[in-house]
C-alpha cells in the first residue's frame, strides 16, 4: 500500500471488466494495465513499485508504459493537501479508469474533485504516512476493585401536587455565572507591566504606579495590534534625550506618534475562492499544473518529446505540392553537375 507514493484511486462510472479490455494497447501498456486494473483502491502505483512487482520490464519500461495510457486516457496523477492549518501535506494520487477518457472529462472530474476536497474534505482512506503518529487509544475506565456492579441509578426527585407547589415559596433563582474578579485579584496586564520595567530599563524614563495606569490603555492598544512587549520596550527607550524632563507625557506623546499600524486580519483573498487542493502533474516528469494546461496528461515539454508533431500545424496542400516540386529541382540540378 502506498504511503508518501501514488496511491491508486479508482475513478467512477466504469463499464464492467471484460476479457477484452486493452485490446487496443500495444503488448506492454496490455500487460501493465492489466495489472493496475486489479489492484485495490490505495496500492502503490509508482514506477520503482511497478518495476519490483512486474519482472518482465525494468522502470525506465513502466514509466513509458505509464505515460501511454495517460496518453490513451487511463490514468491521471496529482497531488493533494491533506490536513489542514500547519499540518498540511502534499500526498500523491493516480486516478484510474478502466474505461478510455478524453481531456474533457478529466479536467471536469478533478474540477469537480477538487470542489469536494475545498468545501468538505473527505478523511484519507489510504494508511497514513510515516510522519503521522499512531493515535492513542482513549485511556481505559478505572476498575473497581470490589465486586462488578452496574451504574447506579439516578435518583429522581419527588414530584408535587399542584396544591404543594402553590403553597410553596418561590425560591430565589441561582445565579448564572460567579462574580467577576477585582482588578486587583487577577495581576497586572503585560501592558502595565512593560511600562512598570521602563525605568529599569532606561533610569530616564521612571514611571510611576499613576503613571502606568494612565499609559496602561495606549499600551495596550501596541499589543493588540501584534507587537511584542520587547518591541514595546524598545520603541519607547530607543533614542532617548539626555535629560526627560516629563517621563510621564514624554512617554505619552511616544505612544500615541510611534503607534505601529493596525494589520487585518481577514485573508487576502476572497471568502468565495476556493483553495487548491488538487494539483494535477505531469505523468513523465512529475510538473505540476492545472488540469487544462496538462493534455492527455503531459506537460508542454514532454508532449513535445514524445509526439513532435503535436503542437505543429499541418502544412497546406499547396505548400507541400510547392515543396515537393522545388525538391525535385534539386536533385534534377545535381545529376548534370
Amino acid at each position: 500500500m502506498a504511503k508518501p507514493g501514488y496511491g491508486k484511486r479508482t475513478a467512477p462510472d466504469q463499464r464492467p471488466r471484460t476479457p477484452h479490455d486493452f485490446s487496443l494497447l500495444p503488448a506492454r501498456e496490455r500487460y501493465v494495465a492489466a495489472f493496475v486494473d486489479h489492484l485495490p483502491d490505495g496500492a502503490a502505483m509508482s514506477v520503482k513499485q511497478l518495476a519490483k512487482q512486474l519482472p518482465l520490464y525494468g522502470q525506465q519500461a513502466i514509466s513509458t508504459a505509464l505515460t501511454a495510457l495517460s496518453v490513451a486516457g487511463h490514468l491521471r496523477r496529482v497531488r493533494c493537501a491533506v490536513g489542514a492549518g500547519d499540518q498540511t501535506r502534499w500526498v500523491f494520487r493516480t486516478f484510474w479508469s478502466r474505461t478510455a477518457r478524453d481531456n474533457e472529462w478529466w479536467n471536469t472530474y478533478l474540477t469537480t474533485e477538487n470542489t469536494l476536497q475545498t468545501t468538505s474534505p473527505a478523511p484519507d482512506t489510504a494508511p497514513p504516512p510515516p510522519w503521522v503518529p499512531d493515535e492513542e487509544p482513549p485511556p481505559p475506565a478505572p476498575e473497581d476493585p470490589g465486586t462488578e456492579q452496574g451504574p447506579e441509578p439516578t435518583a429522581v426527585p419527588q414530584q408535587r401536587t399542584p396544591a404543594q407547589a402553590a403553597d410553596a415559596e418561590p425560591e430565589p433563582p441561582a445565579p448564572d455565572t460567579a462574580p467577576a474578579p477585582h482588578p486587583s485579584e487577577t495581576g497586572p496586564s503585560p501592558a502595565y507591566l512593560a511600562l512598570a520595567r521602563l525605568g529599569r530599563e532606561d533610569r530616564r524614563l521612571p514611571l510611576s504606579a499613576d503613571d502606568c495606569t494612565a499609559l496602561e490603555p495606549l499600551a495596550a492598544q501596541w499589543l493588540a495590534r501584534g507587537v511584542s512587549v520587547d518591541y514595546l520596550t524598545s520603541a519607547l527607550t530607543a533614542g532617548l534625550p539626555t535629560q526627560v524632563d516629563s517621563p510621564l507625557g514624554f512617554t505619552r506623546k511616544r505612544l500615541t506618534d510611534k503607534m505601529p499600524p493596525h494589520l487585518p486580519t481577514t485573508p487576502s483573498t476572497p471568502p468565495g475562492t476556493p483553495t487548491r487542493r488538487i494539483l494535477m502533474e505531469c505523468t513523465d516528469c512529475g510538473r505540476p499544473g492545472q488540469p487544462e494546461a496538462l493534455p492527455d496528461g503531459l506537460c508542454h515539454t514532454c508532449r513535445t518529446t514524445h509526439h513532435p508533431h503535436t503542437d505543429k500545424a499541418p502544412t497546406p496542400p499547396v505548400e507541400a505540392a510547392a515543396i515537393k516540386a522545388q525538391m525535385t529541382n534539386l536533385r534534377d540540378l545535381l545529376k548534370t553537375v
